[in-house]
């Protein structure tokens, strides 16, 4: 503890690519950055707006583009700035918002999208009680739970992390500050901290995992029970966008928990691309190039109304 030193703040070290490719990865980024807050702002607004579109599912996929908004915006700003900055630094405070706000998101989304399965399974294998069950009320109550996890999640993480001592090296090895990379840095005891850190996000990934896993069991069961193939089809294509962004989102997350040892570490802020920059991007997409609904609230609202 010698060296101990008040850090105000820290060096994030980025992604490691040649400075030549600087200005290129800043536009591209720049264009995916764009095109995700356009997409979820779209998608927001004709949840909201749309009469047609007042249904649970759509009340929790307004939800998950403010989660993908949120995400991305509480990282990639930041890099973008540093692309052109010689000094790439983040002040403490600053480092600790970060963490908080990307932490709460991330652990929202993991409750949310468990109960986005759990809307799929009803209005397939029980459709006589959906309307009963998941009520405006409900869902306003299942909205209310998943963010209150996320932000009671993320409180504690970040500040049970923020408390720490931090010694002389302030340099994050990666683009943002992520509560893992922080934890490496400091000098007390984190023995505590990474248990904590990894049983949470272990025991929530495995039990959200488990629960999407029985609903979509249930789900199989029940569209092979569909005698015309126009019903299975159509009974596959509400819960199909859903079942894309899940398999996307959890199967990055597991592996960058799960990667193999020989990996580097740049591997680590490879796939942290994809969860904060790719996946956020590409969600509307998904859920608006295979939905006609949303597709026609989009024409009939954004360009009709507005254009």
């Amino acid at each position: 503890m010698n060296n101990e030193s008040s850090i105000s703040e820290f060096i994030l070290l980025g992604l490691f690519n040649p400075p030549e490719l600087d200005i290129v990865l800043f536009f591209l980024f720049l264009v995916m950055y764009i095109i995700t807050i356009i997409g979820n702002g779209v998608i927001m607004i004709i949840t909201n707006v749309d009469s047609t579109l007042n249904t649970p599912m759509y009340f929790f996929l307004g939800n998950l583009s403010l989660l993908d908004t949120i995400c991305t915006t509480s990282t990639v700003p930041n890099m973008l700035a540093n692309f052109f900055s010689s000094k790439k630094v983040i002040s403490f405070h600053g480092c600790v918002i970060q963490m908080f706000v990307f932490t709460a998101a991330m652990d929202t989304e993991f409750l949310l999208l468990t109960f986005m399965s759990f809307d799929r399974y009803l209005a397939i294998c029980n459709p006589l009680r959906y309307k009963s069950i998941m009520r405006k009320r409900s869902c306003i109550c299942m909205s209310a739970i998943v963010w209150s996890f996320g932000l009671t999640s993320s409180t504690f993480h970040t500040s049970s992390t923020s408390w720490l001592s931090f010694c002389d090296s302030n340099k994050i090895n990666h683009f943002f500050c992520e509560v893992p990379q922080v934890l490496a840095l400091s000098c007390s005891d984190t023995a505590l901290n990474q248990m904590v850190l990894i049983f949470t996000d272990l025991v929530l990934g495995l039990i959200c995992i488990l629960f999407i896993f029985l609903s979509y069991l249930f789900i199989i069961i029940a569209i092979l029970k569909i005698r015309s193939a126009e019903g299975k089809k159509k009974a596959f294509s509400t819960c199909a966008s859903h079942l894309t962004v899940v398999v996307l989102f959890y199967g990055t997350l597991i592996f960058a928990y799960f990667k193999p040892s020989t990996l580097t570490s740049n591997a680590d802020k490879e796939i942290a691309v994809l969860y904060t920059i790719v996946i956020p991007m590409l969600n509307p997409i998904l859920y608006s190039l295979r939905n006609k609904e949303v597709k026609g609230s989009v024409h009939k609202i954004i360009f009709k109304r507005i254009f």
